[in-house]
């Protein structure tokens, strides 16, 4: 499928209009070519002009897929370095992070999850697998939560886990 994401750039994201949330993020390098979108944990300091670590691990294993893009969104849709803000927030989610999920999977051709063990912070993580039709990951963590990709090899590849993973 070709990517549309309604906007005319190669690169963007979506911010709430506070900036605390940033539902969606996109590279596009060939447009001609389906995308790929990848499901993580929460948004960190990327944005609409920069890639941070994790995301530029994302890029690098879209490109060597054949992809001419990827998508990005997150189970939880609040902007943190810190994994343990989560657990501290009055509404991690966001308030549209659940539609923008769902816009994207529609626009993707595959869906890799990675969001690790805080994945289980308000049974998050199953519910968010549950709107993916064809869920893959680069691995499951031996608590049965989809590995998040920042340390795991170049060579990974998504192998699908199917819509219930024993503890998303």
């Amino acid at each position: 499928m070709v990517l549309d994401v309604g906007f005319p750039q190669a690169s963007g994201a979506e911010f709430s209009p506070d900036g605390r949330y940033r539902y969606t993020l996109w590279r596009i390098w060939d447009p001609k070519k389906p995308v790929v979108l990848f499901l993580l944990l929460n948004p960190s300091t990327a944005d609409e002009f920069r890639l941070d670590p994790t995301l530029t691990r994302c890029r690098n294993y879209a490109k060597k897929w054949g992809y001419g893009g990827m998508l990005v969104g997150n189970i939880f849709a609040l902007r943190s370095t810190d994994p343990r803000d989560l657990y501290r927030a009055e509404d991690p989610v966001g308030p549209e992070n659940d539609r923008k999920i769902l816009e994207m999977i529609g626009k993707a051709e595959t869906t890799v999850v990675g969001w690790g063990s805080h994945g289980k912070l308000m049974g998050r993580g199953e519910a968010v697998l549950r709107m993916v039709p064809h869920p893959f990951a680069l691995g499951l963590n031996s608590d049965g939560t989809p590995k998040h990709p920042l340390y795991l090899p170049g060579s990974a590849v998504p192998k699908e886990i199917g819509a219930s993973a024993e503890h998303a």
